[in-house]
């Protein structure tokens, strides 16, 4: 069946504001084409407003889509192919991949703290003063990384291994990276506060860090709006399976 002209008016929209279409937004625009323009008006916020370079918005929806708390892999793939033709390199989006690979981590960022307060609760005094190669490790942190904060102090504590690894895993785009210090800031709230994630303390102590390093609060707002995109993927992944379904139980997908 051909598209009415408000169908094909809003699906030329579409085209024309994000360069492709899909199967399932012509499901979606066949059965609610005004849920078709209110999400094109929605994903065109943090497009008209030009905070963030369209690369970096790139860099952004890759984080977004690879962290592990979402691996939305439909997105993975549309994203890299557009931040390369929008001029990123390699090395860009695969640090881009390091920085989000840190989201592991929070198992330990939330554990530890609940480790302790059970064991305050069976008699805990108190912390243990730091070892000097402790106090070494917080040092060689703090330098790096540009920052601390007390919810590593307990992780350093009662576990200066793993808190020593994760320092050398997690300084590396530190050390050898090309996004700038702002720029990986972005990176990490894109995927802390992303629905899939949520991730509190991390979203605030990064937003600090941006700011620190020159980011501003429309920067990470921008950040956010591409986050909040995230929710269409639950649209694009279902919308599929209710054509097919549909096909089969009427041979059409009309409403």
């Amino acid at each position: 069946m051909d598209l009415t002209p408000k169908q094909q008016e809003i699906k030329d929209a579409f085209v024309a504001a994000r360069g492709a279409w899909g199967e399932p937004w012509e499901t979606v625009l066949r059965i609610d084409p005004d849920f078709v323009a209110a999400s094109l008006a929605m994903q065109q916020v943090p497009y008209r407003k030009g905070h963030l370079s369209d690369k970096f918005k790139e860099l952004c929806l890759i984080s977004v889509n690879a962290a592990a708390t979402h691996l939305h892999v439909p997105g993975i793939r549309p994203h890299i192919r557009r931040a390369l033709e929008l001029g990123a390199t390699a090395r860009e989006i695969l640090e881009v991949l390091e920085l989000a690979a840190t989201v592991g981590i929070h198992a330990m960022n939330i554990g530890v703290p609940l480790l302790v307060e059970v064991l305050v609760e069976r008699g805990r005094t108190g912390p243990a003063p730091l070892s000097a190669d402790q106090k070494r490790l917080k040092a060689e942190f703090t330098q790096t990384r540009g920052y601390w904060h007390d919810f590593w102090n307990e992780m350093l504590e009662l576990d200066p291994e793993m808190f020593a690894a994760y320092t050398e895993f997690s300084s590396v785009p530190w050390r050898t990276g090309v996004l700038t210090p702002a720029e990986k800031e972005l990176i990490y709230i894109s995927y802390d506060i992303a629905a899939t994630h949520l991730y509190v303390p991390g979203t605030k102590l990064h937003i600090r860090n941006a700011l620190d390093h020159g980011a501003t609060p429309e920067q990470i707002l921008e950040v956010m709006e591409l986050s909040s995109l995230l929710g269409l993927h639950g649209l694009t992944t279902a919308v599929p399976i209710l054509a097919e379904e549909l096909a089969a139980a009427s041979g059409s997908i009309e409403p």
